[in-house]
């Protein structure tokens, strides 16, 4: 037998070796492929470390049926399940959870934000956290939000959110709202903004935000001075900041703080009386939130109990009802003369949170109207 010439093994099987060759080229292109894909671990490392704070409200409530959007219970869903609800948050930040509190917001206390305020700036101090969020009622979320744009001393962000339907109502707004302010906080462009307030859609400083309707998604505006910016397809859009200090730039220091100062308001209204305003001072307050009617006014009969308040060492603050617009300082009233502090834009509450974080450095009251105008 005549064994064929190689050029004939070639030919006869070349077919075969355009085959096999192929199939290595298609093999070491596939290994190259995934050589070059990032794994999960990769795109963990690109992504921000955003830690959770959750402390209870609507958005982690529960109604009685999809449609229960008022008479639901709050504060029923822990931190863990609000984060598997939106599984996207993966995509934009690295997500851990803790669960401070489980409370409805209007349960708020001072020593809820002392030790909420201690814990965020322990982790904002850790260099594997980039931004906190904080879970929240809606009906204090604006006091809890300024207590800690005071109190907190890092330039990261810092978003506070809430809902204002329970987890289980049809079009819940907890969900989007949640992955909104884990989107925020775990961004650069929120670095050194203060602390944040954002629901639908919305970036509110949390100086100037407050609710303004009991039920509505669309509830927390900044009257006059206007949001921050909007979220629109993933990404915050600012348009403007708050002017004021706030966060590092501010002088209190609650890291040995257990107590909060006594500080109360006191509402104005046609044929009020001092009842309130006695009481208050009775029970130990050392200062006072007059929200008066229009520029802060002083009704006739409320002026001498206001005056041997302030005489008994308690500071008088006057704020005003209304909710928009400057209390201008010797205005409705002598302050220079009645030795009173105005609380320029801030409303009552807020005013009140600023006066005792004023208290625990100083008494006088020039001191404190400078704070005043300062944040």
């Amino acid at each position: 037998m005549v064994s064929p010439s190689p050029h004939v093994i070639h030919a006869r099987f070349q077919p075969y070796i355009r085959l096999v060759f192929s199939a290595l080229l298609l093999s070491t292109g596939l290994t190259n492929a995934i050589a070059q894909t990032p794994d999960a671990q990769e795109v963990a490392q690109t992504l921000p470390n955003v830690v959770i704070l959750a402390t209870g409200g609507t958005i982690a409530g529960t109604g009685a049926s999809s449609t229960t959007t008022v008479g639901y219970t709050s504060a029923t869903v822990g931190v863990d399940k609000l984060i598997a609800a939106v599984p996207e948050l993966k995509k934009v930040a690295n997500v851990k959870g803790e669960q401070v509190f489980q409370i409805a917001s209007e349960s708020m206390t001072n020593d809820h934000w002392l030790k909420l305020a201690k814990r965020v700036n322990i982790l904002l101090a850790r260099p594997d956290v980039d931004g906190i969020v904080i879970t929240h009622g809606t009906d204090t979320i604006e006091e809890t939000a300024y207590f800690l744009d005071l109190t907190v001393k890092s330039r990261k962000p810092v978003v506070i959110v809430g809902a204002m339907r329970p987890s289980t109502a049809l079009s819940a707004d907890g969900p989007i709202n949640l992955y909104n302010a884990v989107l925020l906080a775990g961004s650069k462009e929120a670095i050194g903004k203060g602390v944040l307030v954002t629901l639908n859609d919305q970036i509110n400083a949390a100086r100037e935000v407050t609710k303004t309707n009991t039920s509505t998604t669309d509830t927390f505006k900044s009257p006059e001075l206007g949001m921050l910016g909007y979220i629109q397809g993933s990404k915050p859009y600012f348009y403007r900041q708050s002017t004021r200090k706030n966060t590092l730039d501010t002088e209190f220091d609650i890291t040995n703080l257990d107590v909060l100062p006594k500080v109360d308001i006191v509402y104005g209204y046609a044929d009020m009386n001092s009842v309130a305003l006695d009481a208050q001072v009775a029970a130990g307050a050392k200062g006072i939130i007059h929200a008066g009617v229009g520029d802060g006014s002083i009704a006739a009969q409320m002026k001498e109990p206001l005056i041997a308040a302030r005489k008994k060492g308690v500071i008088i603050v006057r704020a005003s009802r209304v909710g928009q617009g400057i209390v201008a300082r010797n205005g409705e009233a002598s302050d220079d003369a009645l030795d009173f502090v105005v609380s320029d834009t801030l409303n009552a509450q807020k005013a009140r949170i600023l006066l005792m974080l004023a208290l625990t450095k100083t008494n006088n009251t020039k001191e404190i109207q400078r704070m005043f105008y300062t944040y």
